[in-house]
């Protein structure tokens, strides 16, 4: 009769934390944690403590990502809206009131300095997962109108500030939502289509587009020295066409096998500009080369499959809908960072994630992880 008294283990205590846990994620996001600890082990030789942060940076996103994975779906549809009202509320706040920093107003003291377009990234697909939900079986064409209202309000406000790649995040977030909730692709291939021609029309007509005194509508003037920098960097090859220059410099110096590690010239010598932070895929490449960059990516391929393949198997539309954004979100971040850092994409602050130096953007990914890892572990228990 003792032994039913027993206390139980410490594993046996801690077993309800991890259990459902999802064993595939969690060894796709500890591979990109190690490489990007290596990187900026290398490229932040001479920041000062930037690899010990970048750990730190880590392990709060871990704990975060921990706490978050202990809320079931169900209660994380309960913050959706006012996580949203909260943040386009703040957004307001930013455009009335703001600190502006380098001509962005993107930033508001509120006894701590926070940048509010950061909660969008998370708090547009909860919110719009949670209205398709809502409308689950009763879809009409005005609930897909009104969620785009939903999306293109934040979006609108957080490109007034001005910024480019935070936008075009949430952006992605949000169309991943309404995508997945069912938009028919006859409304999808026209504007993708005259997204297409108008590429083709910018690269025909480039001389004449980015002559000097050239104005634009709706893009500010370095948006459009952006694109501009795009399409023929060679226009300022020491101004701004330095960085696309010196980051497929790196690129393409590093070969098949790469330089190895600490041995990149561009980086060491401090050609590749932002090298911790938005150009550290310039500085990987160069070290670790194309086999480096095709296991780099591949990790990246699995940890969004992994991801889809959660939203998938969920439980519900919400979890379904939520599950499937998160991993798009992934994707954006990766695919908008290597395509900048290629000469692909126009340069906008978008960071790699798990591998670029920064706090608010390690909590966003813990927050992404978090989220689903509590779908994971909610479809597991549902089953067992």
């Amino acid at each position: 009769m003792a032994a039913v008294f027993d206390k139980p283990s410490l594993l046996r205590r801690m077993a309800p934390w991890v259990e459902g846990f999802d064993g595939p994620l969690a060894f796709a996001v500890f591979l990109l944690a190690c490489a990007g600890l290596l990187i900026m082990y290398s490229s932040g030789y001479d920041h000062g403590t930037r690899f010990v942060d970048h750990g730190r940076n880590m392990l709060i996103a871990g704990a975060i990502m921990f706490v978050v994975a202990q809320i079931p779906p169900q209660r994380l549809m309960t913050f959706a809206v006012p996580v949203y009202v909260v943040g386009v509320a703040l957004l307001v706040a930013v455009a009335v009131f703001g600190l502006t920093k380098k001509g962005a107003k993107r930033w508001i003291n509120l006894g701590v300095v926070i940048q509010p377009s950061e909660i969008m990234k998370i708090a547009m697909p909860l919110m719009l997962a949670w209205w398709f939900q809502k409308r689950e079986g009763q879809l009409r064409p005005l609930d897909f109108l009104a969620a785009i209202f939903f999306l293109a309000l934040p979006v609108g406000l957080i490109m007034k500030q001005p910024d480019l790649g935070t936008s075009l995040l949430v952006l992605a977030a949000g169309l991943a939502v309404i995508f997945f909730a069912g938009l028919s692709w006859r409304l999808i291939v026209p504007p993708v289509l005259l997204g297409l021609v108008g590429v083709a029309l910018l690269v025909w007509y480039e001389p004449q587009l980015c002559a000097d005194g050239m104005r634009w509508p709706v893009l500010h003037d370095y948006q459009q020295q952006r694109i501009c920098t795009l399409l023929d960097p060679s226009r300022d090859p020491l101004g701004k066409g330095f960085h696309i220059i010196q980051g497929m410099i790196a690129i393409g110096s590093g070969g098949f096998f790469g330089k190895g590690f600490m041995a990149g010239t561009q980086t060491h010598l401090e050609f590749i500009p932002e090298r911790t932070t938005d150009f550290i895929f310039a500085a990987y490449s160069e070290e670790f080369g194309l086999l480096g960059n095709l296991m780099l990516i591949g990790a990246f391929v699995f940890l969004i499959l992994r991801g889809l393949a959660i939203a998938l198997e969920a439980p519900t539309l919400f979890a379904r809908l939520l599950a499937g954004a998160v991993s798009m979100i992934f994707f954006t971040y990766a695919f908008v960072n290597m395509g900048m850092v290629s000469g692909i994409l126009p340069v906008v602050g978008v960071p790699l994630p798990f591998i670029s130096y920064g706090g608010t953007a390690m909590v966003t990914l813990g927050l992404a992880l978090g989220i689903l890892m509590s779908i994971a572990k909610s479809k597991r228990l549902i089953q067992s």
